[in-house]
């Protein structure tokens, strides 16, 4: 089967370049680098998952914004 897929000049080159090392065709390159790619087991988002322990009341202080890494060490070292 034939397609068009799109590359960066950069890793076209190299893609090529290991073709000629290898004395091989650039299609075999990809469709080899694709089997490895796709034969690699996929990465389930759930395994590194920590569970925290929490205590306390109230949820967050006044002026907490987890999402806000900068002000969060603000409120930490008390400049808030």
């Amino acid at each position: 089967m034939r397609t068009t897929v799109r590359l960066d000049d950069g890793l076209l080159e190299r893609a090529k370049q290991r073709a000629a090392e290898r004395g091989e065709t650039l299609t075999t390159v990809i469709r080899e680098a694709l089997v490895a790619y796709l034969g690699r087991p996929t990465e389930d988002p759930n395994t590194d998952r920590v569970e925290l322990p929490a205590s306390g009341k109230g949820g967050l202080l006044p002026g907490v914004d987890l999402d806000d890494s900068a002000s969060l060490h603000d409120v930490m070292d008390g400049l808030m």
